[in-house]
């Protein structure tokens, strides 16, 4: 039998191992949600219904103190079940099954599997998830703006671009506006759209809950994540036929012009970390006012490099000037996420800092 220490250091390890064992999903889900803090967990919450949200900040409000062995198994188990996920979608079941047993043995491979399937098969159109683009657009360009608006909102806002990209002229914005349109979608909707597809493309599983799709947040993340002669296209078109919606979308990105919001020593940051030959492409078609932010946040020597090849660069394509400027709203984003620089967002009142 195990020595139980007198000073009852043992006594309490016990009692912590026995309580951690215990909670329920909804607390380890509490645990996960405060142990990743608020910035995080906020971008959690996007991901989730209005119950689901509601049960979760209940569970995160009665929470209370945890142990350090509750923090530990709560995390654990996301961990694992994020890698299980990931190893699920990017390699399939068996895929996963071989590198889990390895990893954590058969019993506990079994759980996590059965746990991440349950999840896979509770969304519908999983089916689009793993599939190429190019794939998937030969199948969904046909189909009406409605019925891609509702599928491209179930995937990611990266594969979600990538299919806006190669649509029609003629269904880009009907699409566009269809996302941006789309709050809550009843299983009946679903389950119609779901019938009609499984005929073309395979087995789409129904969803049994009313889920949140879309939204303006939703296509500005797209719409972030597209490259600029597209993105100029699509506001181009919407400008004319739907101009409010047009500026919503705008209200939630970071596009090229909105560095002309940014602070100086953001600017600095970004700048210091820039390609020159991206300066110099990206500000051949900029204005006089982009030019003085850029120019007035750089060394003098870097200054009268850029000033110099911007003289000699010629015959340069509207597709190199774009990409230029899309490289290096990217840098920013991602120096935002590190909190190293500050941005304000179209119809921000107030500075963001991730």
């Amino acid at each position: 039998m195990a020595e139980v220490k007198t000073d009852g250091v043992g006594v309490r390890e016990s009692e912590d191992d026995s309580a951690a064992e215990q909670m329920s999903s909804e607390q380890k889900a509490a645990v996960v949600i405060v142990s990743l803090g608020a910035d995080r967990a906020s971008q959690i919450y996007k991901y989730l219904n209005e119950q689901e949200i509601e049960d979760l900040t209940y569970e995160v409000a009665k929470a209370g103190k945890t142990t350090n062995a509750q923090v530990e198994k709560a995390l654990d188990e996301f961990y694992k079940l994020c890698l299980t996920h990931k190893m699920m979608t990017d390699g399939g079941l068996d895929y996963a099954r071989n590198v889990l047993e390895k990893a954590f043995g058969e019993s506990t491979a079994r759980t996590l599997l059965e746990k991440v399937s349950k999840t896979l098969q509770s969304r519908p159109f999983n089916f689009f998830m793993k599939g190429d683009p190019k794939a998937l657009i030969s199948l969904l360009q046909h189909e009406r703006p409605q019925v891609i608006a509702l599928i491209m909102s179930y995937m990611g806002p990266e594969q979600a671009a990538q299919i806006l990209e190669n649509l029609p002229d003629e269904k880009r914005i009907a699409t566009v506006e269809g996302m941006a349109k789309m709050d809550r979608v009843s299983p009946e909707a679903i389950a119609i759209v779901e019938e009609e597809m499984k005929r073309k493309f395979a087995t789409i599983i129904t969803s049994e809950d009313n889920t949140n799709l879309g939204g303006i947040d939703y296509v500005a993340d797209v719409m972030n994540h597209i490259d600029r002669g597209s993105e100029r296209k699509i506001f181009t078109e919407l400008d004319k036929t739907n101009p409010e919606l047009s500026q919503s979308i705008r209200d939630k990105m970071f596009v090229f012009e909105n560095i002309l919001d940014m602070d100086n020593r953001s600017v600095q940051r970004f700048v210091r970390d820039c390609d020159p030959k991206d300066i110099v492409y990206a500000l051949k078609n900029a204005s006089d006012d982009m030019k003085v932010v850029f120019f007035g946040n750089m060394s003098k020597r870097m200054a009268e490099s850029v000033q110099s090849d911007l003289e000699i660069t010629t015959n340069v394509r509207l597709k190199d000037v774009e990409e230029a400027q899309q490289r290096i709203v990217n840098l920013i984003r991602s120096l935002e996420e590190k909190g190293e620089v500050i941005i304000k967002k179209g119809g921000d009142d107030d500075d963001i800092i991730i």
